[in-house]
């Protein structure tokens, strides 16, 4: 199964026209008409104010794609926001073609929009958005969170040290309690190697990472 995942380099292009921020990867920027032409099945997809075009690299092979973000709605701590993929046959797969839910404008289709939610902690009066929180409140989350930005944290029995070291703990992924079990997730602190899963014991003063996990593309 293939993994979405952004190549480091990003382009800051300039803006063509107001309105949406642009994320283009090198191997794929969109001219002024092949834009026009996804905002138009954006729209024609729910999505009725973008808030972000991007482009994106399905590695390890070279088609890519393209991802159209929803202006976000905030309500207390939930965000949420529509996301449609969107595939262009110039850099899509040989025989790709679309389906029947799909709707085509020119080389260009979609299949209906999807909503993401997030929920947005806050530690130290910076703000980090999780995608999962399962099991616990949003203050517990804070609490460990916490404890792992501020380094409070030791390697159980069998737990490689080492791999610590390479844990973005800026950008937590998700939360989840099921029974006893407590696990957290981040990112490797390099674009592209995966992500780390950690199951827990947190104590007021420092937490025990119990088992260490890494998922790799």
């Amino acid at each position: 199964m293939l993994k979405i995942l952004p190549v480091a380099l990003v382009l800051a292009l300039p803006t063509a026209a107001p309105g949406f921020e642009r994320a283009y990867v090198k191997e794929a920027i969109l001219s002024k008409e092949e834009e026009k032409t996804v905002i138009a099945l954006a729209k024609k997809r729910g999505i009725k104010k973008i808030a972000e075009i991007s482009t994106f690299t399905l590695l390890p092979t070279t088609a890519r794609g393209i991802s159209v973000k929803g202006v976000e709605e905030l309500k207390d701590r939930q965000v949420s926001f529509k996301v449609l993929g969107v595939t262009y046959r110039k850099w899509t797969f040989p025989n790709a073609k679309p389906g029947k839910r799909d709707l085509q404008m020119g080389a260009f289709w979609a299949g209906p929009a999807g909503t993401r939610k997030q929920t947005i902690l806050k530690v130290n009066k910076k703000e980090y958005r999780v995608a999962s929180l399962q099991g616990l409140e949003i203050k517990e989350c804070e609490s460990i969170l916490a404890l792992f930005l501020a380094g409070k944290y030791t390697a159980g029995p069998g737990v490689n040290a080492e791999q610590l070291k390479q844990v973005d703990w800026k950008k937590p992924g998700g939360f989840w309690k099921r029974g006893e079990r407590l696990s957290v997730q981040f990112p490797h602190k390099r674009e592209g190697n995966g992500f780390f899963d950690l199951q827990l014991k947190p104590g007021k003063k420092e937490i025990l990472i119990t088992q260490l996990l890494q998922a790799i593309p």
